[in-house]
């Protein structure tokens, strides 16, 4: 199996179980040393909230990989196979024109940010580089999904529009 094929079949289940064993490790940590040694790590909450805030940019890919995002059904019930095609690649579009424009920005206040963590001290980029990160991996699960529904769409020849009708 090549490094790429791994990469996509895999990728962000890796990152997302990494940093949840992480995570849990952190507060786990924090609360036996607060109490059962009544001490306690004063980064721990830190790195545990940026962990979380990775894991919420990279289960967005890792969702639009699955295609278990949020979506409504009501619209792509009218239509037979063909049609409920044609609306997926149009959310998938409108969802990869809005990751690309928050991707562009991100990049933008990535740029700008000079500060430290309060307790760790580690670069602020790092915290923030979790949404262009998430984005462009979005991006790319959504560049897939369209690609695959094109691929649907062009072995789907006869079946098309709405029941009964076309589209």
């Amino acid at each position: 199996m090549s490094i790429l094929r791994w990469l996509d079949e895999h990728l962000e289940e890796y990152i997302l179980v990494i940093l949840s064993i992480f995570t849990v490790v952190i507060i786990f940590s924090q609360v036996v040393l607060r109490y059962i040694f009544s001490s306690s790590l004063p980064w721990s909450e830190e790195i545990a909230r940026y962990a979380f805030i990775w894991m919420i940019y990279v289960g967005v890919s890792y969702g639009v990989k699955r295609q278990k995002h949020l979506s409504v059904d009501v619209i792509t019930m009218l239509f037979n196979n063909k049609g409920k095609i044609i609306i997926n690649m149009i959310a998938n579009v409108l969802f990869l024109i809005f990751a690309l424009v928050i991707t562009y920005y991100g990049i933008d206040i990535v740029g700008r940010i000079t500060r430290e963590s309060a307790a760790l001290g580690i670069p602020m980029e790092y915290v923030y580089l979790a949404l262009v990160v998430g984005m462009i991996l979005t991006a790319i699960r959504l560049l897939q999904n369209i690609y695959k529904n094109y691929i649907e769409l062009k072995n789907d020849g006869d079946d098309a529009g709405i029941e009964g009708g076309s589209l």
